[in-house]
């Protein structure tokens, strides 16, 4: 009988290194995984604060045009246009990076006016894409339409 206890023993030798192994793969894909998480997050906060910036900006530019109401009628807020335009302008390349730009639409009517702000800006930082995607630039755009 003491051969075969013996002999039991000798076969389980290694059974504890190979389970401490199992756990290590394990709990490393995890990790990789979390590091996966942190990624795919890190790409939406900063696509999300791009778009919260974009809103920031037409809201605005919507609030200088309606406290100058007459100056909007005069075009003066038109793309292209110096003074508070021109501002605004540099203001979005500034807070969304080169290549953003912004566009108004005036509708100047009999009864009411209205304006149509567009941002667009470069999002491909924030895009979450396959590897085999191509590396090209996505623009996002933010659009706020309002009466004065």
């Amino acid at each position: 009988m003491i051969d075969s206890k013996a002999c039991q023993s000798k076969k389980q030798k290694g059974t504890t290194l190979i389970e401490v192994l199992i756990a290590i793969v394990i709990i490393s894909i995890g990790l990789l995984s979390v590091a996966a998480l942190q990624t795919v997050a890190l790409k939406s906060n900063n696509g999300s604060y791009l778009r919260s910036q974009a809103t920031f900006l037409a809201y605005d530019l919507a609030d200088r045009i309606r406290a100058a109401p007459d100056s909007a009628e005069n075009g003066d807020y038109n793309d292209g246009q110096g003074g508070d335009r021109a501002e605004w302008d540099a203001r979005v390349v500034n807070q969304l990076g080169s290549g953003a730009s912004g566009q108004v639409v005036m509708v100047i009517g009999s009864t009411a006016n209205a304006a149509s702000i567009t941002i667009q800006w470069n999002d491909n930082r924030a895009r979450i894409r396959a590897a085999s995607d191509a590396d090209e630039s996505v623009l996002t755009s933010f659009n706020y339409q309002m009466e004065f």
